[in-house]
């Protein structure tokens, strides 16, 4: 088993779940992650809480294709965050999870005021397997679920790929919007989500899926459409190869590249114009970016 967050599955957290997988198989037993939720920094830091990189959904989901088998959830509480150290380990790991071994990361530490780590831990459980597994790194980056937020926040999505080894995605339903777009002849769907990581506000090349099917080119315009004097901030998303109405169906959105900032134009001609070459700067660039 591993004890971890693992928001975003990313880069770093995939080479840990590996040898965990790889040392149940071995072993012949069940490769667990065991996890928490609420995120103990939103339980005991409310006020420096990160927002979430992924869905439950989602990341139970990429946990299972990397090949884990069970996902323990323990219920995080002001007072689960009391136990010590030595509780942690002979009670949850010994006693309730009988963890035959144990993977975990470079900053591993449990228990009250994360006071107990790897020696620690071997002391208190001398029979139990325990494997540390070195920071990963991309670029010189480690890589870590901080390092994706900072750089979606700030819109550079294709760095967080880089760290992820996957497009940063959200998820939402298609509403009706205004229609503006249709009237200038780029129809644009419309996604209301309530995903807790958005990039900054600008215009992407994305992949989307329509109701989890095959990727499609696409243009995201996240922000406040200045030049329609808007109020308030959406994600539109202009498919390049398909143009039916997709009211009420979920539309996933891969964050593949930032286009540019979004900008107020003199008038619609100039805003048709640069979304042309939106799309062709979008298409030119996903023609070399498969989706994953």
């Amino acid at each position: 088993m591993t004890i971890g967050n693992f928001d975003g599955v990313h880069f770093g957290h995939r080479a840990l779940l590996r040898r965990l997988v790889a040392a149940a198989r071995q072993r012949d037993t069940a490769a667990v992650v065991y996890t928490f939720e609420p995120s103990p920094r939103t339980v005991l830091s409310p006020h420096q809480a990160m927002p979430r990189i992924l869905a439950w959904p989602d990341k139970v989901r990429l946990l299972g294709q990397v090949g884990v088998d069970r996902v323990v959830v323990e219920r995080f509480t002001p007072a689960f965050a009391q136990h010590p150290p030595d509780w942690f380990a002979k009670e949850v790991l010994k006693r309730r999870l009988r963890a035959q071994s144990l993977v975990v990361g470079y900053d591993f530490r449990f228990g009250r005021a994360r006071g107990g780590d790897v020696p620690l831990l071997r002391k208190l459980l001398p029979s139990l397997e325990i494997e540390q597994v070195d920071a990963a790194q991309i670029d010189a980056v480690v890589a870590s679920s901080s390092a994706v937020r900072r750089r979606v926040a700030e819109g550079r999505v294709s760095d967080a790929a880089r760290l992820l080894g996957r497009a940063h995605f959200v998820r939402g339903t298609v509403v009706a919007g205004d229609r503006r777009g249709r009237m200038i002849g780029f129809p644009t769907a419309n996604v209301q989500t309530d995903a807790e990581l958005l990039p900054a506000q600008g215009v992407y090349a994305v992949w989307a899926r329509v109701d989890g099917g095959a990727a499609v080119p696409g243009v995201a315009n996240l922000g406040m459409r200045p030049t329609f004097d808007g109020t308030d901030c959406q994600l539109e998303v202009h498919l390049l190869d398909r143009g039916e109405d997709l009211y009420g169906r979920e539309l996933q959105v891969d964050f593949v590249a930032h286009l540019r900032d979004e900008c107020r134009f003199d008038g619609v001609d100039s805003l048709v114009a640069q979304i042309r070459e939106d799309a062709s700067q979008a298409r030119r660039i996903l023609s070399t970016a498969a989706p994953i």
